[in-house]
């Protein structure tokens, strides 16, 4: 029996490097999985348009979408689950997180760019309307916190509060003694560094506007790393078993 074909199903980009990193994290699976059909689909700025693609699945195969997207949200709920529902013999997977392994990752992105355990964190994730992406935030910011003793916040790009800038201003007073200050920074020595850690899996919109959001520094997105593809295999081998 084959296996089901791989729909690697990831957000779109209208950033030359942001799309060659998803591009080549789609090659990465296919390396690790050789023989496995991956295909490339998008919910948003790119073509081919999820929808296109699973309407031109081989007649009598079936395919798994697995989201490249951080956390269950619109697109998850609705897009893709839309476009699973067309497709008789067609599932859907989980997202990418939340995973320790993504901590482990970012927790890998603070200390290439120098982070102490005396600077501020925030986790910046894209943000969603629905209210489990924030939840998914919140376990991945839990993972993070068992990895590193830094006042570390969570915060968003859009659709959900606090936003980025706002978390890093919080923290900046927090540093400085303000009204945030005291038992609400848990009791960590800042250094005055407010770093902001990019749970965003790879260079784009969201990314760019972290650099305008007031912090000191901005780690590298998550792209490039073979975890990425590992955990993808993961969610589809996972979809392929519960349905069987």
């Amino acid at each position: 029996m084959n296996s089901p074909i791989m729909i690697a199903c990831a957000h779109g980009t209208s950033n030359p490097q942001g799309a060659a990193e998803v591009n080549a994290l789609r090659d990465a699976i296919a390396a690790l999985r050789p023989g496995l059909d991956v295909r490339e689909a998008y919910v948003d700025v790119q073509q081919p348009d999820l929808v296109d693609v699973v309407a031109g699945l081989p007649e009598g195969e079936s395919a798994v979408v697995v989201p490249l997207l951080l956390s269950v949200g619109y697109h998850v709920k609705v897009d893709i689950a839309r476009a699973v529902k067309s497709r008789p013999g067609s599932l859907a997977a989980a997202p990418l997180g939340p995973d320790p392994r993504l901590a482990a990752l970012l927790d890998q992105r603070l200390r290439e760019a120098g982070v102490t355990d005396r600077d501020a964190v925030v986790l910046a994730a894209a943000g969603s309307s629905n209210p489990n992406a924030a939840v998914s935030v919140e376990e991945l910011l839990g993972h993070l916190s068992e990895l590193r003793s830094n006042r570390i916040v969570a915060a968003y790009g859009a659709s959900a509060k606090p936003s980025v800038p706002d978390a890093v201003a919080m923290l900046r007073e927090e540093a400085e003694g303000g009204a945030g200050a005291g038992e609400s920074a848990g009791g960590v020595d800042l250094g005055g560094r407010v770093v902001i850690a990019s749970y965003l899996l790879a260079p784009g919109y969201f990314h760019d506007q972290l650099a305008k959001a007031g912090a000191d520094l901005v780690t590298a997105p998550l792209l490039p790393s073979p975890v990425l593809a590992e955990i993808a295999l993961e969610r589809y081998d996972a979809a392929v078993a519960a349905a069987r």
